[in-house]
């Protein structure tokens, strides 16, 4: 058994009897540096530090501890952003056991009065501050877990650009420690750095430049950066409601374009994951740079031609086809798509809307032609403009079949 021990800003004073009994009694003890350094001298105790690629080194640390107790130190709760969530992921809930402090988190809500679900929590482990861009609107609160000292900077000149330069911010160092710190002022006057160990709360407040964004399906075109190969708004809203996201499931947006769909799709829960597929490498960057600003930058971009592209992929639990949908591509996705996973494509071609009566014949689903006008300026008056139909396909995979 692992006992991971949670251990606060306060150190080996802040660990229960039963806690401290446990560090004493290990034959190693695993941490970070600052971990270490608060505890008090155990004679023959072997003690490590944790090493940069902490992952892959992770399972051979604890292995061998046959006869010898193990402890992993952690900072508050191990289960909230520490290691002890990645431990059970490795090793399985039955060979962990948590001994939870209480998290910097709790304490920061504690300390700004803020009732649990009535804010958003970002945590930014590498150079991921883009996250916080999801979280955006008017009156929402988010509390940061800074990586760095550095990071309320970062956050309160995204909240300038973003046109939020007027939001609360508040800045808790140290949290349970004995030297807690408080900082509040507004975004755009923020200056200087932080402790090190500090959380980041925003209270937002938009101002007349900030974008009016939504976590739903249709976000306006003008949100990406596009060459014309976009899908657009409605086709776009009616692409998701039949790709269903769920949280931590995978979509393939393949011919991804400007990358709008797996965009949304990752936008709509923090534990959706999308892959874009895209053969040419400026749409690639574009892609990257609207997945930045729109508060998703783990979308994976994968730069090649389907179908070729789709090889060695994760099995996808939802798949997109706006661009590309030949034969082969297709027949590669139903194969590769998990059961009860579902299948969306687009066609605006003869030749690629008998492909998908083909596909329909043979897998089901439903077939549905899509037609979009805008009004628009006729001389002086005003008239209906279609835009060009657009086929789409919408099938689930049986549960009983394939994967």
């Amino acid at each position: 058994m692992i006992e991971v021990v949670g251990i606060g800003a306060a150190g080996w004073d802040s660990l229960g009897p039963r806690e401290r009994d446990l560090v004493l009694a290990a034959g190693r003890v695993l941490g970070g540096p600052r971990h270490l350094d608060l505890l008090p001298d155990v004679t023959g105790q072997l003690r490590l530090a944790w090493p940069p690629d902490l992952r892959s080194a992770l399972p051979g640390l604890v292995a061998g501890h046959e006869g010898r107790s193990v402890v992993v130190l952690a900072s508050g709760d191990p289960l909230l952003a520490g290691v002890g969530s990645t431990l059970v992921e490795i090793l399985g809930a039955d060979a962990v056991r948590i001994h939870p402090h209480l998290s910097s988190v709790t304490l920061a809500a504690a300390r700004l009065g803020w009732a649990a679900g009535t804010y958003a929590l970002v945590r930014l482990r590498g150079r991921d501050v883009d996250l916080v861009r999801r979280e955006l609107f008017d009156g929402r609160r988010v509390l940061v877990l800074s990586r760095d000292a550095g990071t309320p900077a970062e956050v309160a000149a995204l909240l300038v650009e973003e046109g939020y330069g007027q939001s609360t911010v508040t800045v808790l160092g140290d949290l349970g420690g004995v030297g807690e710190s408080r900082r509040d002022l507004v975004a755009q006057e923020f200056a200087g750095s932080a402790p090190d160990l500090n959380l980041f709360a925003v209270h937002c407040l938009a101002g007349p430049d900030a974008a009016a964004g939504s976590l739903g399906a249709g976000l306006p075109d003008a949100a990406f950066d596009h060459d014309g190969q976009l899908t657009k708004r409605d086709l776009r809203a009616s692409a998701l409601a039949h790709l269903q996201p769920r949280p931590g499931e995978l979509l393939w947006d393949v011919g991804a374009g400007s990358g709008s769909v797996g965009i949304e799709w990752m936008r709509s829960h923090p534990a959706c994951r999308a892959v874009a597929v895209e053969q040419h490498e400026a749409r690639a960057k574009r892609i990257r740079g609207n997945a930045g600003r729109l508060g998703v930058p783990g979308l994976q971009v994968v730069l090649g031609s389907a179908p070729e592209a789709l090889t060695g992929l994760a099995a996808p639990d939802a798949v997109f086809v706006g661009g590309g949908a030949g034969p082969e591509t297709l027949d590669r996705a139903w194969a590769a798509l998990r059961s009860g996973g579902r299948l969306v494509v687009h066609a605006v071609t003869q030749e690629t809307e008998m492909v998908l009566a083909g596909c329909w014949r043979e897998h089901g689903g439903e077939l549905t032609r899509i037609s979009v006008e805008h009004l628009e300026p006729i001389g002086r008056s005003h008239g209906w403009k279609p835009a060009r139909a657009v086929v789409q396909w919408s099938v689930t995979k049986p549960r009983d079949v394939g994967r």
